[in-house]
C-alpha cells in the first residue's frame, strides 16, 4: 500500500509516532515550535477506552458514558463472566437465543448514535435503495447478523434514493456508541428477545406517560408562584443581576462558546438560606473551605444542600468567587460536585452545593482512625477522580485546569461516589494553549507540581502531578505533607520511590487494610502514580493515557517511573515529643503566594 501525502505549509515541521503505555499503543502527532525549541502535541489517540480496537469483544459494545464501559448487546450475554467481573470484556458476548432463520421469525433491534462494527467481512450492496429493502435482504441471508445505511452522512437513517446498504455476517466487533451523533445500526435477534424488548418499552412509555402527565399538573400549579418568586428575587437582588450580567459580557470566548451562552443558575435569597442553615448555627457548621465557613442547610423542600460562605478575611476573593459560579454552572459530570446556585447580598457572597453526606476524603484518609476504606471502595474513588478529571482536560466543553486538586477537594456522597469540588483556582485554557505562566501562585503545597511551585508555570501536566499525589495517598492512607523516613527526611513521594527502588512498593499500601487486597492492582496505581509525579512534565502521562493505564491488566509492562519532584526535602520536624503519629504533618491549607514585579 502507498500513502501519498502533500505539504500544505512547508514552515511546518510535524511527525507522527507510536509510544508505548504497557498493552497499548499511543499514536501521537507532535509539531515543532521555533521560538520554544521544542516539540508540542498536536494530536493523539487514542483518546478513551472506546477508541482501542474492539476493546469489548465480539457483540459487546463500548460506551464511555457507562461504568463499566463494556456492556452486550440486547440479547447477548457476556460469553466470560468471570472475566466480564474483573472488567475484561475482550472475549465478548454471545447470543441469549439461537437464531431461527429457516420459520423467518427473526426481527431487529435498532442501535442509535453507533460507530459501526469493523467491515472486514462485512458486504456493502449499493442497489439497495432503502432501509426496507436492505433489512429484507438481511433476513434472506441466513448468515446475516446486522445491517445499516451506507449513507453515512444520513446518520444511517436511509433518507432519499441510492442508500446503499451495509450487512455483516459475522460477530459485530469494534462497536461502540457516542451520545449524539453516529450512526443507526440494526442488529438481528431471535423473537424471544424482540418480545422481551418490547414488553420493556411498553412498560417504560406507561411510566413515562403518566410521569409526563403528573409533571404537567405540577407545573401548572405553580407556575404562577415561579413568576412572582422570581420578580420578587430579581427585585432584591439587582446588584446580583448586574455582577451576572457584567460577567457574561466580559468573560472570555473560546472555539465552540457563542453569545447566547447565558449563565442559568437560580439565586437564593440571604433568608433562605439563613433559615435553612438556622441562621448559620455553629451546630450546622461543615468546616472550613478555601472561600470560608461551609455549613450544611435544609430547604423547604426537604433538600439537603451545603452553604459556601465568602469570607470576608479570605485571601481568595470575589474573582475566585465569580471563577466558581461561572465554570462549574457549565460541568456537569457524575464525578463533580453539582452547583446548585448561588447568592450575593451586599457584602455576603455564598455558593449553595448538592450536600454531600460522606464528608471529603481526606477525613477518611487522615483522620477518622476507627473507619478503614476497603480496597474495593478505594478502586471506585481512584477510578472516579481519574474519570472526573480527565472530563476537565479533554471531555467537558472547555479545557479545565483545576489547581488545587487534593483530598480535601475531593467530596463523597451518601454511596461514596467522589466529586471533585472547589473550582476556585481554576483556569479555561484555549484551544492553543499548552501551559500558561503566572506570577500568581495558588494551591496547596504537597499537591503543587514543581514547575508551578518554583516558576508559575502551570498546564494539564500540573493537574496530573497533584492526582499522582493524590493517588499515592489513597493507596497508603498517608498525608504527603509528611516525613516517612527520618534518616533522609523524606515526604510521601520520596519514600515511595524509595521503596520502589528497593522493589518492596507493596509495603506502601495501608496496613489498617490487613492485606485485603489485590496486591496486582495496588502495584499498579502505586506505579501510575509515581508515573504522575515524574519531575519533568514532559515524562507525565495525560489523564486519558491514565486510565488506559489503569485498565491494563498486566501492571510489569506499564513504562518505568522517573525520580519524583520534590522526592526528598529539608523540613521543620515537629517537637511535641507526647505525639503517637508516625510522621510530622503540616496543614494542607490552600495558600495564594504573590510575587512582587
Amino acid at each position: 500500500m502507498f500513502i501519498y501525502m502533500q505539504v500544505h505549509n512547508a514552515s511546518i515541521i510535524s511527525h507522527l509516532g507510536v509510544v508505548s503505555t504497557g498493552n497499548y499503543g499511543l499514536l501521537q502527532r507532535s509539531t515543532w515550535v521555533e521560538a520554544a525549541g521544542t516539540w508540542n502535541l498536536y494530536w493523539y489517540a487514542p483518546k478513551d477506552q472506546c477508541d482501542a480496537v474492539s476493546p469489548c469483544g465480539p457483540n459487546g459494545v463500548c460506551d464511555t458514558n457507562n461504568l463499566p464501559v463494556c456492556s452486550c448487546l440486547r440479547g447477548f450475554t457476556p460469553k466470560t463472566p468471570a472475566a466480564w467481573a474483573l472488567r475484561d470484556g475482550r472475549d465478548g458476548c454471545v447470543r441469549s437465543t439461537p437464531l431461527d432463520c429457516r420459520n423467518g421469525t427473526d426481527g431487529f433491534a435498532r442501535v442509535r448514535h453507533a460507530k459501526v462494527p469493523d467491515t472486514e467481512r462485512a458486504v456493502v450492496d449499493m442497489s439497495l435503495a432503502t432501509l426496507d429493502q436492505c433489512r429484507a435482504a438481511c433476513l434472506r441471508n441466513c448468515s446475516c447478523t446486522a445491517y445499516a445505511s451506507a449513507n453515512v452522512s444520513a446518520g444511517g437513517r436511509g433518507i432519499g434514493d441510492g442508500t446503499g446498504c451495509v450487512m455483516w455476517t459475522t460477530g459485530l466487533t469494534d462497536l461502540r456508541v457516542y451520545p449524539d451523533f453516529g450512526q443507526d445500526l440494526y442488529v438481528r435477534l431471535a423473537a424471544a428477545d424482540l418480545e422481551l424488548a418490547s414488553k420493556s418499552r411498553r412498560a417504560r412509555t406507561i411510566i413515562a406517560v403518566g410521569a409526563s402527565v403528573s409533571a404537567l399538573v405540577f407545573l401548572l400549579a405553580v407556575a404562577g408562584l415561579l413568576v412572582w418568586s422570581r420578580r420578587k428575587r430579581l427585585g432584591s437582588t439587582a446588584g446580583s443581576s448586574k455582577w451576572s450580567r457584567s460577567s457574561r459580557s466580559t468573560g472570555r470566548r473560546y472555539e465552540g462558546s457563542s453569545h447566547d451562552d447565558d449563565l442559568e443558575l437560580p439565586i437564593f435569597d440571604l433568608g433562605t438560606i439563613a433559615a435553612a442553615t438556622d441562621g448559620f448555627s455553629i451546630n450546622n457548621k461543615l468546616g472550613e473551605g478555601g472561600f470560608g465557613p461551609v455549613y450544611k442547610g435544609k430547604l423547604e423542600d426537604g433538600m439537603e444542600i451545603a452553604v459556601k460562605t465568602l469570607s470576608k478575611t479570605s485571601a481568595q476573593g470575589l474573582d475566585e468567587f465569580k471563577n466558581e459560579v461561572l465554570l462549574i454552572a457549565k460541568l456537569q459530570h457524575r464525578n463533580l460536585v453539582r452547583l446548585l446556585g448561588f447568592s450575593i447580598s451586599g457584602q455576603e457572597r455564598m455558593l449553595v452545593y448538592e450536600y454531600m453526606a460522606n464528608k471529603s476524603l481526606d477525613y477518611f484518609l487522615f483522620e477518622k482512625a476507627n473507619v478503614v476504606l476497603d480496597w474495593q471502595v478505594r478502586y471506585r474513588i481512584i477510578e472516579g477522580i481519574t474519570r472526573g478529571l480527565l472530563y476537565l482536560h479533554q471531555d467537558s466543553r472547555y479545557r479545565i485546569i483545576h489547581r488545587d486538586l487534593k483530598a480535601a477537594n475531593v467530596l463523597l456522597d451518601k454511596e461514596m461516589t467522589p466529586k471533585i469540588s472547589d473550582f476556585g483556582m481554576a483556569r479555561i485554557f484555549g484551544n492553543e494553549e499548552t501551559e500558561i505562566n503566572t506570577r500568581k501562585v495558588v494551591g496547596t503545597y504537597g499537591y503543587m507540581s514543581p514547575e508551578y511551585a518554583m516558576d508559575g508555570i502551570f498546564s494539564v501536566k500540573s493537574d496530573v502531578f497533584s492526582y499522582g499525589v493524590l493517588l499515592l495517598e489513597i493507596v497508603s492512607g498517608r498525608r504527603n505533607r509528611g516525613v516517612y523516613s527520618y534518616s533522609s527526611n523524606q515526604s510521601l513521594l520520596g519514600h515511595a520511590w524509595s521503596l520502589w527502588n528497593e522493589e518492596k512498593s507493596i509495603e506502601l499500601a495501608d496496613e489498617r487494610m490487613d492485606g485485603s487486597f489485590n496486591s496486582d492492582e495496588v502495584l499498579k496505581r502505586i506505579r501510575v502514580g509515581l508515573l504522575c509525579v515524574q519531575e519533568n512534565p514532559d515524562d507525565r502521562p495525560l489523564m486519558s493515557q491514565v486510565l488506559l493505564m489503569l485498565a491494563s491488566p498486566d501492571a510489569a509492562s506499564l513504562p518505568t517511573p522517573k525520580q519524583p519532584g520534590f522526592a526528598a526535602r529539608r523540613v521543620l520536624m515537629e517537637t511535641d515529643t507526647s505525639s503517637t503519629k508516625d510522621c510530622s504533618i503540616f496543614d494542607s491549607a490552600t495558600i495564594t503566594m504573590l510575587e512582587g514585579r
